[in-house]
């Protein structure tokens, strides 16, 4: 570039300031005393009543933080950001692994068919208090590839023979059924689901096999005050999205109260979210109508219990719940079930009471899963427990 002469300096200096110059002096000469304003009010206001100011309509709940949590993107404490995570296979069949015990606390869940028609979870914990986790049932390769980035223990009992293989020759933190940090409880009802743990076992684990601190790459997400004003402009301006049943592009309201996810013709497997915007989450049923309840067991009661012995239900209402339409089909051994997990297909992400239909896309194993909206603008999700139904394209979704 050739060095300007001074006539050129000096003509540059002469040139008038445009309209938009001087807009931009005045604001930023309100921009100063607006901050000095500021500052007198950190020091004349009480924090808690500063805050209401600086940012009107947002609950206390959702104030900002310096740090949050990967998994979920609630606030945390900024030692517990990269707490060891574990990924704990979970069942949900009939004959005796309901209800689970601490799927409260799984920060993310991902529900798809383990074989015939019975779903199974891969839910994932970060520092976990739960005195009571489980049952832990066996691996399949699909949660394995959805697990993986979240840099988890795998905690299991077993599994199909390609995850097995897949989780050993991997580099991953491999739990399979070990009576040191999981027992057995009363076998009763629940048969081979009484395999449990509980958070000071899995600690131990992490602690004794030097796992250490886990770098979780978690999904996109909103911060809390993010989440609080978009779901305000939801709900004053509504949005356009595609009707799933009939392909109708028409304008129309994506304010969603209720909806269904079908696995296939199983009512005890299909379930029922219900939006409750009192807590802005989503309950959820089977599509019996049989609340889905789980076992909260607080620490206090730690130790190598049953879950219906010292715990108390409660029905699980996640904040975030996301459906991808996957393609789905018998496995090798003509038994268990093989999912594909890589590549896109289509999703709808229902949070803050609406929904927004798209496209989900995972590029490699090791990389996370985007979600992104008709228009190709990646998703963010609202923060607190979510969950992701693997949708078989035979199933469905209806709201």
């Amino acid at each position: 570039m050739a060095k300007k002469t001074e006539v050129e300096k000096k003509e540059k200096i002469k040139v008038p300031m445009k309209k938009a110059d001087i807009f931009k002096l005045i604001f930023g000469i309100f921009g100063f005393v607006g901050g000095i304003s500021l500052a007198v009010l950190a020091i004349l206001w009480p924090e808690e009543e500063l805050s209401e100011l600086v940012f009107p309509n947002i609950p206390s709940a959702v104030k900002s933080s310096d740090t949050y949590s990967h998994l979920t993107g609630l606030p945390v404490a900024a030692d517990k950001v990269d707490a060891p995570a574990y990924c704990i296979q979970t069942p949900n069949g009939t004959d005796g692994a309901r209800p689970q015990a601490g799927l409260n606390q799984a920060g993310v869940v991902f529900e798809a068919i383990a074989e015939s028609g019975i779903t199974r979870f891969a839910a994932i914990y970060q520092d976990p208090t739960a005195a009571v986790i489980g049952p832990i049932r066996s691996l399949r390769l699909y949660y394995l590839q959805w697990d993986t980035p979240f840099d988890c223990a795998i905690v299991h009992a077993g599994g199909a023979d390609d995850a097995i293989e897949a989780v050993r020759s991997g580099d991953y933190k491999d739990v399979s059924e070990n009576y040191y940090y999981m027992y057995r409880g009363t076998y009763g009802v629940r048969r081979w689901n009484n395999l449990f743990t509980n958070a000071t076992d899995l600690a131990a684990v992490n602690n004794d096999w030097e796992f250490g601190k886990s770098n979780v790459t978690g999904f996109t997400r909103m911060t809390p005050e993010a989440a609080h004003k978009n779901r305000v402009n939801m709900n004053s301006q509504g949005m356009t999205i595609t009707e799933p049943a009939t392909g109708d592009t028409s304008a129309m309201t994506a304010s969603v109260t209720s909806f269904g996810i079908y696995f296939g013709n199983w009512p005890n497997f299909n379930v029922r979210y219900d939006y409750n915007s009192e807590t802005n989450s989503y309950l959820r049923s089977y599509e019996s109508g049989a609340a889905h309840e789980v076992y909260v067991c607080p620490e206090e009661n730690l130790g190598e219990v049953n879950p219906e012995d010292s715990c108390t239900l409660s029905q699980l209402s996640p904040s975030v719940v996301v459906a991808m339409v996957v393609e789905e089909r018998r496995a090798e051994d003509n038994y268990h079930e093989d999912i594909t997990t890589l590549g896109s297909g289509e999703v709808y992400v229902f949070q803050n009471g609406y929904v927004v239909h798209g496209t989900w896309k995972k590029d490699s194993v090791g990389s996370q899963i985007k979600f992104y909206d008709e228009s190709g603008t990646e998703i963010a999700l609202v923060p607190g427990q979510t969950f992701v139904e693997a949708v078989p394209s035979y199933g469905g979704i209806e709201y």
